[in-house]
């Protein structure tokens, strides 16, 4: 999906790159080759990149169980998101605090499409409001993780984080949460997509501060 003149998934290459990561692995099922022909070992852009891939859908986490020699704390990310987030300063937050799970958060806000009944419980009315808006707390797609998780990953099943952060809540293992107030846009979401690149096409040292051409190495 490009942004201007970039893919995203170059745009966040190039920011891990920035943010000082070494070694990106990228998790691939569908369009595997062409993804593989297009990015290339990541020498172009000075990090080094492999790949895992996935002989069927493994879901968000299960790709992780598949890698190895992976170091003690490790980012884990969706590849469709535009984002200012500072992957250095949440990666360090999460090693001095020792996490076990740390989720990247984004308060959204999302107007009702109706008025709302707010009632008693005896069904009389007691408020009304006319097409609220509501706020909460949603998921970047953006995770740090202790390599303890993987003992929690089943071998070559697909696995979710609605699982993983279950599991742990049940274990009594909460998440760290780390609210990002910045940029943060899904571009799977059409009018998501839209934003991000006016935003992007507006601003692309906001998201690329080391880039000195506009123009993609790829």
């Amino acid at each position: 999906m490009p942004l201007g003149n970039y893919p995203i998934l170059e745009i966040i290459i190039r920011q891990l790159a920035y943010h000082g990561f070494e070694h990106i692995t990228l998790a691939l099922n569908y369009r595997a080759g062409a993804i593989r022909r297009y990015i290339g070992d990541g020498s172009r852009l000075g990090i080094y990149i492999d790949y895992s891939h996935e002989s069927h859908p493994l879901g968000t986490m299960g790709p992780v169980a598949l890698l190895k020699d992976l170091p003690d704390h490790f980012l884990i990310m969706n590849s469709d998101i535009l984002t200012d987030l500072d992957f250095s300063a949440f990666y360090e937050a999460h090693v001095a605090e020792n996490s076990l799970f740390t989720i990247a958060a984004y308060e959204h806000q999302e107007e009702q499409a109706f008025g709302v009944l707010d009632m008693d419980e005896r069904g009389f009315l007691k408020d009304f409001r006319e097409k609220p808006t509501v706020r909460f707390n949603v998921s970047m797609g953006i995770y740090m993780a202790h390599a303890n998780i993987l003992r929690r990953i089943p071998q070559q099943q697909a696995y979710g984080f609605d699982q993983l952060v279950h599991q742990l809540i049940s274990e009594k293992q909460p998440p760290r949460v780390q609210l990002h107030r910045g940029v943060w846009m899904d571009i799977g979401c059409p009018e998501d997509y839209e934003r991000a690149v006016k935003e992007f096409t507006r601003s692309p040292r906001h998201f690329l501060p080391d880039t000195v051409s506009y123009k993609s190495i790829f």
